[in-house]
């Protein structure tokens, strides 16, 4: 019996994993040093990867913008619907806004990732920006969900205030004090909470009284 002298294949790596590498890499650079100062050779550099690789899974830079951007909305909005409590309004936006308040005080929060996108990608039919504007779309949908269970009948303006309060938290977290930013926004909430539940419960006499 002979000694087996055959070198070992060195590991392959698949596809998927190579894409999921170089949009980790991608992630964390868009966010920290912004889209545009980025460029693909830095990525491609720090992945370790061939242009011809990199090419090959991402045909230009904007269609790895657009799959970082839907991969941080996966993100938000699995995190988002766990902060849901059912039925309580109140509840629901002061986790909302301690989560918030969390995530502003971590080392490198730079904001949004979708405002900080829409801020360097002015073109509206750009593929970037009608990103940013579908989750967006999806976020005030679930303020204006959030909302209804106060009883108001305008739950868009009602969703539109929500949003405002939540940009405003998320941008002060990065330029401002972060350790303020949970109880700041959590007070603003349920301000507007408070208002909607007054205002759906003098909807619903005037309704009575009819």
């Amino acid at each position: 019996m002979h000694a087996d002298t055959t070198e070992p294949a060195p590991p392959t790596t698949s596809g998927a994993t190579t894409r999921a590498r170089i949009l980790t890499a991608a992630s964390e650079l868009f966010y920290a040093q912004g889209i545009r100062a980025t460029s693909a050779d830095r990525i491609i550099e720090q992945v370790g990867i061939t242009k011809v690789t990199f090419y090959r899974h991402f045909r230009t830079k904007s269609d790895l913008v657009v799959a970082y951007l839907k991969d941080q909305a996966a993100a938000e909005r699995k995190w988002f619907e766990s902060t849901r409590r059912k039925g309580d309004p109140v509840a629901s936006l002061r986790t909302l806004a301690t989560g918030i308040g969390a995530a502003s005080c971590r080392p490198g929060f730079r904001g949004c990732a979708f405002i900080n996108a829409a801020a360097e990608f002015a073109d509206p039919d750009d593929p970037v920006r009608t990103t940013v504007e579908e989750h967006r779309a999806w976020m005030l949908g679930e303020f204006a969900d959030i909302a209804a269970e106060t009883g108001t009948p305008d739950t868009e303006t009602a969703a539109r205030e929500l949003m405002l309060l939540r940009d405003g938290a998320m941008v002060n977290g990065y330029l401002g004090d972060p350790a303020s930013v949970a109880d700041t926004l959590t007070a603003a909430f349920t301000a507007i909470i408070v208002t909607l539940q007054n205002d759906g419960a003098e909807t619903t006499t005037d309704a009575d009284g009819r």
